[in-house]
């Protein structure tokens, strides 16, 4: 019989208070933070959001944990902040699982108008409309096992009348908490949030009383232009088909002032700049663009039999517009030619960046693309067997990417995205490998490109059965260091003229010709080698396997992917 298990572990903190403004490093880079040059608002510990001024807190003291019983290591723990700067307020408390080490944030606020009433050019401030107020009072949401001494109890706060909560408060007590304990933010301040990851489920069919999920939460408009605020708290419920109850943050503030200037950025990708391994076995290197143009790239035209060499900015592609199929790129016609072009260009390669808000302009996001002129074919791993295909998985020209997220109230790095095909995922910085100080490794597969933060092979497919797409990582003599060989290719909030984006970036159209594969003679090479037991319909396999294997239209560039605009795919 499962139960819930429940108890205080109180963190002991240093003596000595830290100042205002002080970031406490918890370790999860491998080198300090270095000083970063000067500029308007980013890296200065707090960040205005129009009515009210936020800090982050990333220094906690432990309420409680809860986890089935025997399963320590599959709880959480409730914290809540501790050091919150004088004149600011808790939002609510944070939650994360016991196997990982504590690593988080959660946003104090402070209302700017009621701080600063002589200096208030925002509206003729009175408290009854004040951007922060005290809950009415709570609603204990759920308690952990009564049978049991320590037990954790879980509250929402009852925002007053035009107000929204921003996240629950715990307890190891029946009784009430006070109201002070807590803001709620005026509903105009705020933005709708979703849930995201489920970090406990507690549904016990013994004890349906302990029916419980807890999730992180973030802001349902993310992306370039997304203005919600991760508050950094969670969401929790005994229904696991309720809706948040809690709402994000809202940035009104245009100027963004919290955003890295053009100075700020390179000294970020100087600092944090990852060192891209591909693997030994590659043939499928990457290039620069101009390269790629250079080196016999031809640009064809629907209706016109022949292609036209493209001028190595790319001054002669077609800008703008959408992608509407009647231009493409392809390599040259000569075989030797396109083998030459095929194998890429190490000497030329960089990363391509595009710096854009993240998360209302609190966090920044640096994604780093590179470009590979062929794509190869597909490894198949069937058990034991590796099949190495002829033509699927093979395109002309590949976009791939990473991104890095950084804090702009310190200039953390706090995660990297690693893009894997068809999706992706995000990795904490404290999973990450490093060299040279705080930047980390990014591993670049075999014949695909997809990014990876440790070396080994993964599978695309079935893990269970054994049968999928491998992916194969590994350092080697190929390497990009994306702190030196880069550029900046996009940044708009920066405004017009601050970065020259280059002319090949405004081509909208395909980077290769459209691939149909004759699927069914490689899936039936690949069955005739499975034992008899694990064979299956042509039809089962292809659902394995990532559809982009079996053709696709050419691949677009970087500003025609979801991401440009949109937040990352997981």
């Amino acid at each position: 019989m499962f139960g819930v298990c429940c108890w205080d572990d109180c963190v002991s903190e240093p003596e000595d208070l830290y100042p205002p403004y002080h970031y406490y490093n918890n370790n999860s880079l491998p080198s300090p933070i270095p000083k970063w040059p000067p500029g308007q608002g980013f890296a200065m510990g707090r960040i205005n959001l129009g009515e009210i001024e936020v800090a982050s807190i990333t220094e906690f003291e432990s309420i409680g944990s809860c986890t089935l019983l025997l399963k320590k290591s599959s709880g959480v723990t409730f914290y809540k902040p501790v050091k919150i700067p004088d004149g600011f307020n808790s939002l609510g408390h944070y939650c994360q699982p016991n196997d990982q080490s504590l690593r988080g944030y959660v946003l104090v606020a402070r209302d700017m108008a009621a701080a600063n009433p002589q200096n208030n050019c925002i509206y003729d401030w009175e408290p009854e409309f004040s951007a922060l107020k005290n809950p009415v009072n709570y609603t204990l949401v759920w308690s952990s096992d009564s049978h049991h001494e320590e037990s954790v109890y879980v509250w929402l706060p009852n925002a007053p009348l035009g107000y929204k909560a921003m996240g629950f408060i715990v307890t190891n007590e029946p009784n009430e908490p006070e109201v002070e304990g807590v803001r709620c933010v005026r509903a105009d301040l705020t933005d709708s949030c979703e849930a995201s990851d489920l970090i406990l489920n507690v549904d016990s069919i013994f004890l349906s009383a302990h029916q419980f999920q807890v999730w992180n939460t973030r802001p349902c408009k993310r992306g370039m232009l997304g203005r919600g605020v991760s508050v950094g708290t969670f969401f929790c419920s005994t229904d696991s088909e309720d809706e948040p109850t809690i709402a994000c943050l809202k940035n009104l503030d245009p100027t963004l002032h919290a955003m890295p200037n053009l100075d700020q950025i390179h000294a970020l990708i100087k600092s944090y700049g990852p060192t891209v391994f591909f693997h030994p076995d590659e043939v499928y290197l990457p290039s620069s663009v101009p390269w790629f143009f250079k080196n016999g790239a031809l640009l064809y035209k629907d209706g016109k039999a022949n292609g036209i060499s493209i001028d190595s900015r790319g001054l002669n592609l077609p800008a703008g517009g959408t992608n509407d199929g009647k231009f493409w790129v392809d390599l040259p016609d000569e075989d030797d030619e396109r083998d030459f072009i095929k194998n890429g260009n190490m000497e030329s390669a960089r990363l391509y960046v595009h710096v854009k808000p993240a998360l209302g302009g609190t966090f920044t996001d640096i994604v780093m693309w590179i470009f590979c002129p062929f794509n190869g074919p597909s490894t198949i791993k069937a058990g034991l067997m590796n099949i190495e295909l002829t033509k699927i998985g093979q395109h002309v020209s590949d976009w791939e990417h990473f991104t890095l997220r950084l804090s702009n109230f310190t200039g953390e790095l706090w995660s990297v995205y690693f893009s894997e095909h068809s999706g992706g995922e995000w990795v904490d910085a404290s999973d990450l490998e490093f060299m040279e100080g705080n930047k980390p490794v990014v591993y670049s597969s075999k014949s695909g490109h997809a990014s990876y933060p440790h070396p080994g092979s993964y599978i695309l497919g079935s893990s269970k059965l054994g049968i999928g797409v491998r992916n194969d990582t590994a350092q080697s003599k190929y390497f990009v260091d994306s702190s030196v060989n880069y550029e900046i290719i996009a940044a708009e909030y920066l405004g017009d003229g601050v970065v020259k984006e280059p002319h090949w970036l405004q081509y909208m159209r395909e980077w290769g010709p459209t691939i149909v594969y004759d699927s069914r003679s490689e899936l039936d090479k690949i069955i005739s080698h499975l034992p008899f037991f694990v064979r299956f319909s042509v039809e089962s396999i292809f659902e394995l396997f990532p559809t982009e294997l079996y053709g696709e239209e050419g691949p677009t560039g970087p500003k025609e992917k979801d991401n440009w605009l949109g937040d990352e795919r997981c």
